[in-house]
């Protein structure tokens, strides 16, 4: 597994948008297999920044996997206005270094 993580800037005006572009990019996040999961947040002390966090099966079940089907063309148009308010885009190993209550 990996997970990537996308960090947006998105302006107060545009926030409520933004969650409903993600709230139908997300269809085809679920109906990729490759997903396995993800969650978007907002930043309690900056509201205009926003933390996506997808897990992949692998790296490469997302760059190939995802964006070469055909669940990757709705999921980059619903999303596409805000692609130029993405601050940083990583995919990044999990380490053993965590917990859950």
């Amino acid at each position: 597994m990996i997970v990537e993580y996308i960090r947006y800037k998105v302006p107060e005006a545009r926030a409520q948008a933004f969650e409903a572009a993600y709230g139908t990019a997300q269809e085809s996040l679920r109906a990729s297999p490759h997903c396995l999961g993800f969650e978007l947040s907002r930043c309690h002390d900056a509201p205009d920044h926003y933390i996506l966090r997808i897990q992949w099966d692998s790296a490469e079940g997302h760059m190939e996997g995802f964006r070469k089907s055909a669940h990757f063309p709705p999921f980059l148009a619903a999303i596409r206005p805000y692609v130029p308010d993405i601050e940083e885009m990583r995919h990044y190993d999990v380490t053993p270094v965590r917990w859950t209550r």
